[in-house]
């Protein structure tokens, strides 16, 4: 930001300071005031110095205020530039139903945010998310960044069925099945508002190769699926099976991001995608952070090449 920016900017960042760490009303925040600064300045170094100012500040990252609160306040941050927001329904258990997918993860809040930097990486093009949990990753895709089409899978009843409403409660429409994803050829213009969004059933162990072709996928995302050697060894199967799925003559891209939590279970996963014959290259970390994360968290992004 400027010098000449920073300095007008420095009332409305003390104002949002103050209150942040008062933890007053979201509705006592200088909303109006930041959006008129935001359409007259760089609206993401603005951002990210609010940030400094308020979740990142020295004080809440030793004492953090409520996980509600945080997220209420991103929430309506996020908003500001963006004129949306996401709402999630989701576990309070890391565990319920006897599944891990009912809750977000952080390396779902870190690959979103990556996407939400690379947005041409997803324009106008269908992505397949395995694993896809609540589904924050994939509606911060569909709202952010103008995907064609966008695939939700999860294999678990309960989590499909918590996706469903999710996609739903963020006002997007569903189709019912993978060809009416594959219809409304108005919606491959660059005009079209929002992609076609479809939620599906996909067991990583028994799905066959031409189930997956079926989606068309030009690029396939995973986050936080490596949390034991059993799903590794899966996934890999799985890659493994979308490396045969040729759309226009080539193989879609593939992102997997994770939270490295024991380092014998990422050497693991590139091991065997080594095994299976997937070369892979890390992705430079990003800085943006726009989400509250556990403390001393380290990501990843891997890419491979199907």
């Amino acid at each position: 930001m400027a010098p000449e920016d920073s300095a007008e900017a420095a009332p409305l960042l003390r104002s949002f300071e103050r209150r942040f760490l008062a933890a007053r009303a979201l509705s006592s925040f200088p909303w109006q005031s930041l959006e008129e600064k935001l359409r007259d300045s760089s609206g993401s170094e603005l951002l990210l110095d609010i940030l400094q100012k308020t979740v990142k500040h020295p004080l809440c990252m030793k004492h953090p205020p409520s996980v509600k609160y945080a997220w209420s306040f991103l929430s309506e941050l996020i908003r500001k530039p963006s004129g949306d927001s996401i709402t999630l329904c989701e576990s309070t258990a890391i565990i319920s139903h006897g599944t891990t997918g009912l809750v977000t993860w952080n390396a779902a809040l870190y690959l979103a945010e990556w996407a939400m930097e690379n947005p041409a990486g997803f324009a106008h093009r269908t992505v397949l998310e395995l694993g896809s949990g609540a589904g924050l990753t994939g509606l911060a895709i569909c709202k952010m960044c103008r995907p064609r089409a966008y695939v939700f899978s999860d294999y678990h009843s309960h989590v499909l069925e918590q996706l469903q409403g999710n996609v739903l409660l963020n006002g997007l429409s569903l189709e019912p099945n993978v060809a009416a994803l594959a219809q409304h050829p108005e919606h491959d213009t660059a005009d079209a508002e929002s992609p076609r969004v479809m939620v599906a059933r996909v067991d990583w162990d028994v799905v066959t190769v031409p189930q997956l072709a079926a989606f068309q996928p030009d690029i396939v995302i995973a986050a936080d699926v490596l949390y034991c050697p059993e799903t590794v060894l899966s996934l890999v199967g799985v890659l493994q099976k979308l490396s045969a799925c040729q759309k226009d003559q080539r193989v879609p891209d593939a992102y997997v991001a994770f939270t490295i939590r024991n380092p014998e279970t990422c050497q693991l996963f590139t091991t065997e995608l080594g095994r299976a014959g997937i070369p892979w290259e890390e992705v430079p970390r990003h800085d943006q952070k726009l989400f509250p994360y556990e403390e001393h968290s380290e990501m990843a992004i891997l890419k491979l090449m199907l």
